[in-house]
């Protein structure tokens, strides 16, 4: 039963490193679906993200794709807000936030869609980045997913270049679930380890370097178009999974 993770990891990786966003949601989703527990589900994907990410930053990085002032904006604060919501999830459960954080993220993809569909994204540098970094690496924690999502579009949004914005954040987020990750395994241990957490490294690490090509060759209007769909869908879905 491992090829459909691996499957799965394959594609919630690409995803990932073309659009800045997605891993996480897709397969937390999927291990809370199929009844681990949040807190499981969230240590075993930032166990396999420690992989995943550090290949897809050290392709980005080979590729020009990162913006280096805007990194160490967003690290420290995501490293912070990563661990902080590693310790609440461990000992809380995080569901009450989900509703709202999941409209919000839909509609700014909504947002992300529009501008790319019109042309009318103008880049400029983001005003509010550490902010974002804080409460990108909690939620990414506590949600198991959401890093990509939370940053990311936020700093499209507010008109940074997507290729860079993507390729920063991904840069980042290595350092992020590096922290997670460690804060996991201090508050319970090895549990996190499954046969589905080896199938989505598998599948994620062959992906990681595709996706920061894809980044750096698909011109801005297109990824914005990209980044808006998968945000609006996955965010909608998971709405929908809620409410029911």
């Amino acid at each position: 039963m491992l090829l459909p993770f691996i499957l799965i990891g394959f594609a919630a990786q690409l995803i990932d490193g073309a659009l800045g966003m997605a891993y996480g949601v897709i397969s937390s989703t999927l291990l809370v679906g199929m009844g681990v527990p949040p807190k499981v589900a969230s240590a075993g994907v930032h166990t396999a993200e420690i992989f995943t990410t550090g290949i897809s930053a050290t392709n980005h990085i080979a590729h020009g794709n990162v913006d280096w002032r805007l990194f160490l904006r967003i690290v420290i604060p995501g490293a912070v807000g990563g661990a902080l919501g590693a310790y609440v999830l461990s000992n809380i459960h995080a569901d009450i936030a989900r509703p709202v954080v999941l409209a919000y993220l839909a509609a700014l993809g909504l947002i992300l869609l529009w501008r790319g569909w019109t042309h009318r994204h103008v880049i400029r540098p983001a005003r509010i980045v550490e902010p974002l970094g804080l409460v990108g690496g909690f939620l990414d924690a506590a949600g198991g997913g959401g890093w990509g999502p939370v940053v990311t579009s936020n700093l499209m949004v507010q008109g940074t270049a997507p290729r860079f914005t993507i390729g920063t954040v991904n840069t980042a987020e290595f350092f992020v679930t590096l922290t997670i990750s460690g804060t996991f395994l201090f508050t319970i241990g090895w549990d996190a380890f499954s046969t589905a957490i080896i199938g989505l490294l598998i599948g994620g690490v062959f992906a990681a370097p595709l996706g920061a090509i894809i980044a750096k060759r698909v011109e801005a209007d297109r990824l914005l178009v990209l980044v808006g769909a998968v945000l609006t869908a996955t965010s909608a879905w998971g709405l929908w999974r809620l409410l029911a």
